[in-house]
């Protein structure tokens, strides 16, 4: 069991799960929500559960704690106020980009910090994270680029058998 020595034993069960769920996220993105109503925040957390990622309001003071105990990045700085807590199994760009969206439509919930894969995060990267083209768009045009070099070689190569028969394209016949 962790150093929760200054918590009430029964709060030390939330810090372990705060600490557990914190752990099983390769990301942490800490928000401000003062100012949202609860169909907002209703309408948020749909949007990020649609990303693969939930959206938790705990004591700041709880999740300092599960924080410095799961041996990450001292963020303690950004966890005033109100504050809520989102976290992932695996895409941070898509729970980032329900965030960029939802506070564009609402002009509510800015980004405090974050944590991706151990390191912190300012809330500029977290925003450029969710501006990023989806997964998908990103494989096309990466894929995209693998095909235009390897047909570009192939024309390249063409040329030169072209040139080489004589401007033919054509196949010569074998002799026999």
């Amino acid at each position: 069991m962790n150093d929760n020595t200054k918590f009430n034993p029964d709060k030390t069960v939330i810090i372990d799960q705060l600490q557990a769920k914190v752990n099983a996220s390769p990301f942490l993105l800490v928000i401000d929500y003062t100012g949202i109503t609860v169909p907002e925040f209703t309408q948020l957390r749909a949007s990020l559960a649609a990303a693969g990622a939930k959206c938790v309001v705990a004591k700041n003071t709880y999740m300092v704690k599960a924080i410095k105990d799961a041996g990450l990045p001292d963020i303690s700085a950004a966890l005033k106020g109100q504050t809520a807590y989102i976290m992932g199994e695996s895409d941070v760009c898509a729970a980032a980009k329900a965030v960029n969206t939802f506070a564009k439509t609402s002009k509510k919930a800015a980004y405090k910090a974050g944590i991706l894969d151990g390191a912190e995060l300012s809330p500029e990267k977290i925003t450029a994270l969710g501006d990023l083209p989806s997964r998908e768009v990103l494989l096309a045009t990466l894929l995209g680029t693998i095909n235009a070099a390897g047909s570009a070689l192939a024309r390249v190569i063409q040329a030169y058998v072209d040139k080489e028969n004589g401007g033919s394209s054509e196949e010569t016949p074998a002799a026999e």
